[in-house]
């Protein structure tokens, strides 16, 4: 088992406690006074996790990046099973679509007795047209109607107790691994999306460069990021304290990740692991001198997955939501048999 390169949090099943100030603290917060004995507030964190383990969560996330990248394998590596929409039946032979098309699949995960609802949303046609212009759009009206289907759920007199989540929570945006610049697609999507979704770009089949190569290329698209204002996740705004910012600043020196996907198993050294083989000897897709893989997925399941989750409502929704009670003069409360759609 890899050591993670960054601390793990604690497991991201459960709100945090709000305020996030006196961790271990035994004063009270109006007079100060020390507590004579136990009372059991530690214990709220246990109840949290029995509820989590009882009802689930969900996790949607979308890819996006040009057909031949390998996003579908990517997913897959990184659930460690057969989740991507090509896994379901999807055709090789199926010709890409003139037009960008949205399509989502959901499977549910269970690991540790903890149930996790994965909707992987793909984005088919993006950036293989001949004329790409304004391919970005079908994928932003897409995320701001999950963002509208959720809204409208809220203002329901008769509202659900628990609000179906279709919102994306994570793009996963791939670079192509040209090893000069980013495409003008590129920007031109990371900066229309990147207020309405948490965007994490990673460089594409990172075995096709060499160390040096691939350590140029992420330095330059960095750089080119930064040149275009672009906001990548975890964006620094929203560092709630110190050991955050400490934390958030080492993966965002890490990033983009170069990754490789593979849902093949070869035998190295007596043990089987996920990897691509070359005429040169196995990638090992884990192996972090190999590639970024591990990083990815420790940053994006084993320590930011209830950031991702956290930010997506509080922040980008948040946003979504107040302009449209602005525009609205105050969204009236619908009833169930009210279906109008809203022109965004």
């Amino acid at each position: 088992q890899s050591t993670p390169a960054w601390p793990i949090r604690s497991p991201p099943l459960w709100p945090r406690p709000c305020g996030g100030h006196g961790h271990g603290s035994s004063h009270s917060s109006s007079g100060g006074s020390t507590l004579l004995g136990y009372i059991g507030i530690d214990t709220i964190i246990e109840q949290m996790r029995k509820k989590t383990m009882k009802t689930g969560f969900d996790f949607n996330i979308m890819v996006a990046g040009h057909s031949g990248l390998g996003k579908s394998t990517l997913i897959n590596t990184l659930f460690k099973s057969q989740v991507s929409r090509r896994s379901t039946g999807w055709s090789r032979d199926e010709k890409i679509p003139k037009t960008v098309e949205i399509k989502s699949v959901s499977h549910v995960i269970e690991e540790g007795g903890v149930k996790m609802k994965l909707t992987v949303v793909d984005t088919p046609g993006f950036g293989d047209q001949i004329n790409n212009d304004n391919c970005w759009e079908p994928i932003s009206k897409y995320i701001n109607e999950q963002y509208e289907k959720f809204l409208k759920e809220e203002v329901n007199i008769a509202r659900k107790k628990r609000i179906p989540d279709t919102r994306v929570h994570c793009c996963l945006y791939f670079i192509s691994p040209t090893g000069h610049s980013l495409r003008q697609l590129d920007i031109e999507f990371m900066r229309r999306l990147s207020h309405s979704v948490n965007i994490i770009p990673v460089i594409a089949k990172a075995d096709t460069m060499t160390i040096e190569e691939r350590q140029e290329f992420k330095q330059r698209v960095r750089k080119e990021l930064e040149m275009s204002g672009i906001e990548f996740y975890p964006q620094k705004e929203f560092d709630e304290d110190m050991e955050d910012k400490s934390d958030n600043d080492k993966i965002r020196e890490a990033m983009p990740f170069a990754v490789v996907g593979s849902d093949k198993e070869y035998q190295v050294n007596g043990k089987r692991v996920l990897g691509r083989k070359t005429a040169w000897g196995i990638v090992e897709v884990e192996n972090p001198h190999h590639c970024e893989f591990a990083q990815l997925r420790d940053f994006l399941i084993r320590s930011h997955l209830q950031d991702l989750k956290e930010v997506t409502h509080n922040i980008q929704y948040e946003t979504y939501r107040a302009k449209r009670l602005n525009e609205n003069g105050g969204l009236h409360p619908i009833s169930s048999s009210d279906t109008q759609e809203s022109n965004l």
